[in-house]
Order: structure tokens, then sequence, then C-alpha cells
């Protein structure tokens, strides 16, 4: 008789139902609707219930992220349940033939940036709508493709965002000697299924979105502004050349901006022309402040 486990994740959205045993070899499934889910005859018995948003499979878990419709304390005892009923009636989890001659056929192609270290892969599909940076292999709990790429000698930094992956490398290697190879690598990962941003540890978008609301309200009116500026004519620009730029404090007494520099603008030679000449003149001009600083707390 079969007994799942329901474990909490980071993402207060998403309950992970464990089995004892594998229930996928290798692989990761995620699915956002009944049709999607058709190599998943489970997948698509738990869409029927009206507040399954997306079901993630690999491993030894199913993990279900809900619509805000219902609690999952509300809910998850009888979700273990179906679960337990359809596995001990003989259903099948996952059709593993029918996934693999389905490949899901991806684009990868490199763009350089700014900055000589690093290099943009653009994808053909979103990945996240939340950049996120890995500066080393012990970061990427999150990552299982960072993770993977951190094993490759030459690879310094990732940084994930929209539909990009942003590498940074040692100077051991040119880029003509491995881009090749990291773009093949990233292409075959991604069509084989392989997990880029485990959204189970990733802490809910909206509780993000509501956080950031918060402190926004809670800052000066410079500093409000000094945010509206950055999103909405620096960050494109940046996120254009495989990078982006996040804004920590502002200093009414020295007038000093402080931002933080990622992906390929953290390292960038031409990070600090682009600080000074651009960005800083930018909200000099928009602030109406000679006296504003910018100064990068990663530079």
């Amino acid at each position: 008789m079969t007994k799942v486990t329901i474990k909490e994740t980071q993402n207060p959205t998403i309950l992970k139902f464990e089995f004892e045993d594998f229930i996928t070899q290798n692989e990761s499934f995620e699915f956002k609707n009944i049709d999607e889910a058709k190599s998943s005859p489970l997948a698509q018995q738990l869409f029927y219930l009206p507040f399954v948003k997306t079901i993630y499979i690999s491993g030894n878990f199913i993990a279900i992220e809900k619509y805000n419709i219902v609690e999952w304390e509300d809910v998850k005892d009888a979700v273990a349940e179906q679960i337990n009923t359809f596995v001990d009636n003989g259903g099948t989890i996952i059709t593993i033939e029918e996934n693999k001659t389905k490949k899901q056929p991806v684009t990868v192609y490199g763009e350089t940036t700014p900055n000589p270290a690093a290099l943009k892969f653009v994808v053909s599909r979103m990945l996240t709508k939340n950049a996120i940076e890995f500066k080393n292999i012990d970061d990427t709990a999150a990552s299982p493709l960072a993770k993977e790429l951190f094993k490759f000698s030459y690879v310094k930094e990732v940084f994930i965002d929209e539909n990009y992956i942003s590498v940074t490398k040692y100077e051991v290697n040119n880029w003509e000697e491995i881009t090749l190879e990291i773009r093949s690598f990233i292409k075959q990962f991604i069509e084989n299924g392989g997990i880029v941003l485990d959204e189970t540890m990733i802490v809910a978008a909206d509780k993000q979105e509501n956080n950031k609301t918060q402190e926004f309200d809670n800052l000066d009116v410079t500093s409000q502004q000094i945010i509206n500026i950055l999103e909405e004519y620096v960050k494109p620009a940046v996120a254009a050349d495989g990078g982006n730029i996040v804004f920590d404090s502002y200093n009414e007494q020295d007038k000093i901006v402080k931002v933080i520099l990622q992906g390929a603008c953290s390292g960038c030679p031409s990070s600090t022309f682009t600080l000074k000449s651009g960005i800083e003149n930018m909200l000099k001009s928009m602030l109406n402040d000679e006296k504003i600083q910018v100064e990068a707390v990663n530079a």
C-alpha cells in the first residue's frame, strides 16, 4: 500500500508529496495544464482539482503549485489520499517511453556582452521571472543547471534571468575554445528535461513582490525615484547585455547611490564608465541634483 509523505517547501504555494522509492529515473517533468500532462495520467487526474496550477515530477516526489483560492492545510490530506489511491489501483505516474521519444526542442545561441569575461546564452523559451545569480557551486541548490555548469573548470559565475543564462569564465580559456561546448550542454540539458530552476526552492514570486512593495513604501521619496528610474531606463539596457542592476541604498547626506551589479555587469571593465557616464549622469539630470554619485557595492 502506497503512503506518500507530505513535505513543505520554501515556497508556501508549493507542497511536495514524497514516495519511498524513485518514480522517475534521472528525468524531471513540469506540467502547466492537462494538455501538457499527456505523458502523466496521474498529473492529468490532479489537474481536475480546480486549485492545481503546476505539477512537477522528479526523483521520488510530485510537487504541486496551487492557486490562492485554497489553503494547503485544508486540502493537502485529500490530495495525498488521491495520489495513494491512484497508485494503489495500478495507475501510471509517468509514461517513460512516450516522453523519451518526445524531446522538447529548444534553440540556444551565444551573444557577446560588454564584459569580455561573460557570454550570454539565449534560450528560445522563458526560464524564470526572477533574476538569480550564482557565485559558486555551493549556492546552486535551486538550480541543477547552474550546478552542472560549475563542473566545467572554466566557469566562474552563472546568472539566470528571463530567457537567458549569462556565464562568466576564468581567464584560463578563450571563448572560441569553449562556447560551442557550453551552448551544446545547455541545449541538451534543457531538451532532456533537466531543471533550470527548481521552483520549490525559490520564494513565491507574489510573496517576494509583496516584500518588495513593503520595502519600497518604507523608503524616502528620492530612493523611490531612483528605483523607478533604474527599473524603467537602466534595467532593460543591462538585461540586453546579459546583466542586471539592483538598488542597494541611497544616503541623503553624501548623495551616494549604491547599486549591486549582477551577471555580465559584475566585474565588467566598462561597468565603471557605465555607472559614472551613463547612470550617474542620468540620475543627476532626472533628479536635478548634480551632487549625486553612483557606486557599485561589488565593483
